[in-house]
């Protein structure tokens, strides 16, 4: 996933789109190839991506829609959160504007089986519509979202991670060679408290990408242990994954 970490710098949520700019069939099938090259958290399930025009799904904006389906087993979100995000920052790459959309669903079921789990709306966009300066990006601070000792530089690139409403989420702590990841299970959102757990965990997996892919840059050699416990510590914290560095 190295080939992604430029693109931390320029992916953004796009919602306005314009009427001019079409997707080419070129840069379809570049887009259905990469579904191939995407590498799983948990490769032992089951998922499937759909490309559908905006028109067959309840999608407001948007030229096409990429629709995502998965087996329903133990972390099937933090699954999904991380393959899609690879997806997102790849499109970034050839200038195809992306938005999360979780309210939307398809109008017939393309899923052969599986669960639909959320869509990507996406049409051809310019250069400039993406970001040149993401440190304008509303985040909380280093000391809101870590504890511990770590580069400096990764704390502060990876704490932009796209993420639902913007909740972020994600906590880490840092200690020796090992790095926590917590979801934070008392984020303030828009989403209604029922809804928050299945947005969060599709974040959670977005951020694992990201973390990874700058680690990775880094030269830092990894180890993952990914968490099935979902019991909530006295700060209202779930333990997702544990890094080993």
């Amino acid at each position: 996933m190295n080939e992604l970490y430029n693109m931390i710098y320029k992916r953004k949520s796009i919602r306005k789109f314009d009427s001019s700019l079409s997707v080419s069939d070129e840069e379809l099938e570049l887009i259905k190839s990469q579904f191939e090259k995407v590498i799983p958290l948990i490769p032992e399930i089951k998922i499937k991506f759909e490309i559908v025009k905006k028109s067959e799904t309840t999608a407001k904006y948007g030229e096409y829609a990429l629709l995502f389906y998965s087996e329903n087993k133990d972390n099937y979100l933090l699954n999904a959160g991380y393959v899609l995000e690879q997806m997102d920052l790849f499109m970034a790459s050839i200038n195809i504007g992306v938005c999360w959309y979780g309210m939307a669903k398809p109008k017939s079921d393309f899923g052969s089986g599986l669960d639909y789990v959320i869509m990507l709306v996406f049409g051809k966009s310019k250069e400039t519509d993406f970001r040149t300066d993401f440190s304008n990006c509303k985040r909380k601070s280093e000391a809101e979202l870590f504890s511990g000792d770590f580069d400096k530089e990764i704390l502060n690139l990876v704490r932009y991670a796209p993420s639902a409403c913007n909740s972020q989420p994600w906590r880490a702590s840092f200690d020796d060679n090992k790095i926590k990841i917590y979801r934070n299970t008392k984020v303030k959102s828009f989403i209604p408290f029922v809804k928050l757990p299945y947005y969060n965990s599709l974040d959670m997996g977005i951020f694992l990408c990201y973390l990874e892919i700058i680690l990775n840059k880094h030269e830092y050699k990894l180890e993952r242990t990914i968490i099935n416990k979902n019991e909530k510590d006295s700060l209202g914290w779930i333990e997702i994954a544990e890094y080993k560095l």
